[in-house]
């Protein structure tokens, strides 16, 4: 088996003063949560915050942030609004307020979203990682939670987890599983295997810069394409916890069977194409003198139909994960821990608790699924029909009247408003 450690528990005594009194919830009391990313560090602390005991079991020896910075949307920021701690983000997060594209090497504006179009106007926040998860990992310890770490989960059953030596645990009362799109929990009830679903043959090479600064808006997401089969984005994303450096996620589009090439072709000649298709950002891959300093992110599609079983509930990239191309991966995850914190809270029967959280984020998630599939062939893809209509015909459809609150609300994720009914601002 694994080691375990147990992170300490806070010092600080008593509730939380938003939930103080609620020490005796209904329902579930023991409850483990698989993974420590956002998604399951947010349900953790809305659940210590309901009185329960929460456990939280992690992989990696130590709990850490992994992936690229990312647009926390109005509606992740209204999960976090709940919680009280969307200010301590906004303070190691960046603005961002346009999401701006254009087709090289003609300049022609493919993408002009802007956040001021929506009715209710609410810039999203570019953030690292390591920000995030930094907020939400210390409230979740100051609130009580346990986090045992280096303990890898393969498997879940009527409450007990199962563990890669085939060893299991005590019953929980609910498992929660937030492990990510490579669930092995989730594996049964996504066709049986743990990559499931369907493989996007493009991915992303990404890497965090310090941000370049003059030429660049420091308050939109840029991105260039040549065709659908190279985009280059640059997304500010504020700083991390321990630097006051500012910083920024560069990506560049990749096939994922040609990633062994580009790994064996050197820097050199890539460095140059990208300067090629965008001058502007040639500083940027200057810095970038090792194949180690980017990751390459593969993306695959695949849906949960049901993600509910017995004493389990399934959230976030595990229960539905797809291509970043709408920006809703973490937002998505934060709205499923507030449905099913909230579903919890409302009944005391566990069974009908998660039926009410599969209903809550049944629509809103099949229409997001939906968009991204359709939408990331236009952005990532092989041939040149695709690319051609997003040119000429996608970008004029985008200035009819109308068509801009309908483009800011798609990206910021409120069609089909699903934030909690008391943040709908």
């Amino acid at each position: 088996m694994a080691a375990e450690r147990v992170q300490p528990r806070s010092d600080r005594t008593g509730p939380h003063p938003l939930t103080a009194g609620r020490l005796k919830p209904a329902g579930p009391r023991d409850i483990a949560v698989v993974g420590a990313g956002p998604t399951g560090l947010a349900l953790a602390l809305m659940l210590a915050r309901q009185g329960r005991r929460v456990t939280i079991h992690e992989r990696f020896d130590a709990a850490r942030p992994v992936g690229a910075g990312f647009l926390l949307q109005p509606t992740g920021q209204a999960v976090l609004d709940t919680l009280d701690l969307t200010p301590q983000v906004e303070v190691l997060a960046q603005p961002v307020r346009r999401l701006f594209g254009c087709a090289a090497p003609t300049g022609r504006t493919v993408l002009d979203v802007r956040y001021d179009d929506l009715n209710t106007p609410r810039p999203a926040l570019g953030v690292h990682r390591a920000a995030l998860f930094d907020v939400l990992f210390r409230a979740a310890l100051a609130d009580g939670v346990t986090v045992q770490t280096g303990c890898e989960i393969t498997g879940a059953d009527d409450g007990r987890l199962v563990r890669a030596d085939g060893s299991t645990t005590a019953r929980f009362d609910l498992v929660v599983d937030a492990s990510g799109a490579g669930s092995r929990i989730a594996a049964p009830l996504s066709g049986g295997s743990a990559n499931g679903g369907r493989a996007f043959a493009y991915g992303a090479l990404w890497a965090t810069v310090p941000w370049p600064g003059d030429g660049f808006d420091e308050q939109a997401l840029e991105q260039v394409y040549r065709g659908a089969d190279k985009m280059i984005g640059v997304l500010p994303v504020g700083r991390r916890p321990d630097s006051p450096q500012r910083l920024a996620t560069f990506f560049w589009s990749l096939r994922a069977d040609a990633h062994a090439a580009w790994l064996s072709g050197g820097l050199g000649a890539w460095r140059d194409e990208v300067a090629a298709l965008w001058p502007r950002v040639a500083p940027v891959v200057a810095g970038l003198t090792d194949p180690g300093q980017l990751t390459f992110a593969r993306y695959r599609h695949h849906t949960v139909h049901r993600p509910v079983g017995p004493r389990l509930a399934i959230i976030g990239d595990a229960a539905h994960a797809t291509s970043p191309q709408l920006g809703q991966g973490v937002n998505m995850g934060l709205l499923d821990a507030h449905a099913l914190a909230q579903a919890l809270d409302r009944h005391g029967d566990l069974d009908r608790a998660l039926n009410a959280y599969a209903a809550a984020r049944r629509w809103h998630v099949r229409l997001y699924q939906a968009l991204s599939l359709t939408f990331t062939p236009f952005y990532q893809a092989d041939g040149r029909v695709l690319p051609w209509i997003r040119d000429h015909v996608l970008g004029k459809v985008a200035r009819l009247p109308l068509a801009p609150r309908l483009l800011a609300a798609t990206v910021s994720g409120l069609l089909l408003d699903p934030r909690p009914a008391d943040r709908q601002r």
